[in-house]
């Protein structure tokens, strides 16, 4: 009985042991872009946005987590929000819809998160849906584009600045382990 209760605490303790180095080899990325949707009059028709380019610095990130870009086995989106900076008494009620599209360099245009059917309740801050695709060769690349496609509900008097921050889930090998 006693040794059967050793043999179960030490698989316990195993098992709980390797979670822990798997979580060790996972970290985030943050990344900031700003868009901007200008005034307009149309509404339920597709609006398309190009964001400005977004340097991933990922060597520089992956070497700060003590990995190598060969290292990485992953790179999901984890979180997409959207706050809205301009107009400052301004607010979200415009959108109706919303996809966010991410393009790198040689790499084919893929769907990353989504909104539809979007409230009316004033807020300044939408989280999106996020798709669960891999992302790695994305991340890998010296930079990305988001491409921002809407469509309005209201007219829109004043142009829409919104910063949008994407946080990617990165697993990879530390050291090799």
């Amino acid at each position: 009985m006693y040794k059967n209760f050793i043999v179960f605490i030490f698989t316990i303790m195993l098992l709980s042991s390797c979670d822990v180095v798997d979580e060790l080899t996972k970290f985030d990325l943050t990344y900031n872009t700003n868009v901007t949707i200008e005034s307009s009059t149309i509404i339920d028709i597709p609006i398309q946005i190009i964001s400005p380019e977004v340097s991933t610095n990922s060597e520089q990130e992956f070497e700060n987590n003590n990995t190598r870009t060969d290292l990485v086995e992953s790179i999901k989106l984890k979180r997409l929000r959207m706050d809205l900076i301009t107009p400052e008494n301004g607010n979200f009620n415009f959108l109706n819809e919303i996809r966010i599209f991410i393009r790198a360099e040689g790499l084919e245009e893929i769907l990353i998160a989504s909104s539809v059917a979007i409230p009316e309740n004033g807020l300044r801050a939408l989280e999106l849906d996020i798709e669960n695709i891999e992302l790695r060769d994305y991340i890998r690349k010296d930079s990305y584009t988001l491409r921002t496609e809407t469509v309005t509900d209201q007219a829109i008097t004043e142009d829409q600045q919104i910063n949008i921050e994407t946080v990617f889930r990165v697993d990879a090998k530390i050291l090799g382990i």
